[in-house]
């Protein structure tokens, strides 16, 4: 049977459980005719903090789940409902797996583009490394306080993010006159609301 690439919507959280739950089942229920591969797509992002690199997993898409399926019956064409046939044993399958609300698009979702699939997963072939980045936390004008380095202590305005290199331009207030520093990802915090309100001690 020919198999196209679908997306499915899951519960918030519950990606994987759908993933490990439908090749499970796939062996056990002899599915393989009309279940293929099921992919989360991910990226590995790394991010520095109190001067230690770490890296988090992170999904492209959360709450959903690439699935190759034999979704449609082309030999049916059809059914009585004039909608395009399916086949009832990849419906009955997927509407039992835990986790899973649905289609993307419907009960009769249109397939992903074979452009759209190879843009997804094109760079992650099976068992290669998955390119790191630096997480990005900040935008431009967020105010954050420097918490390492020569200026530690002092507080300013983003004014420029550079993600691939997980760096930042800081406009601080130094002697009176705005200087803008470069400082790493890991070498500021976040400034809450309620913090730039409180106006300093003389």
């Amino acid at each position: 049977m020919d198999k196209q690439w679908f997306v499915l919507h899951t519960l918030t959280g519950q990606e994987n459980k759908a993933q490990r739950s439908i090749e499970a089942r796939v062996k056990l229920e002899r599915m393989e005719d009309y279940i293929g591969k099921c992919v989360i797509p991910v990226e590995r992002v790394s991010e520095k903090k109190n001067g230690k690199k770490r890296t988090i997993t992170k999904k492209f898409f959360p709450g959903y789940v690439l699935c190759e399926l034999a979704l449609y019956d082309e030999a049916r064409g059809i059914d009585e409902n004039g909608r395009k046939a399916i086949y009832e044993r990849t419906w009955q399958f997927l509407r039992e797996t835990p986790g899973v609300i649905g289609f993307i698009g419907g009960d009769r979702p249109m397939p992903l583009k074979q452009q759209e699939v190879d843009a997804i997963l094109s760079d992650k072939p099976a068992g290669a490394p998955v390119a790191e980045r630096p997480k990005i936390n900040f935008s431009v004008d967020e105010t954050v306080k420097i918490t390492d380095g020569a200026f530690m202590g002092l507080t300013g305005q983003v004014s420029m993010v550079d993600p691939d290199k997980g760096k930042l331009k800081v406009e601080v207030n130094i002697f009176n006159r705005t200087v803008q520093v470069d400082v790493e990802y890991w070498q500021v915090e976040k400034v809450s609301v309620e913090e730039t309100l409180v106006e300093p001690k003389q």
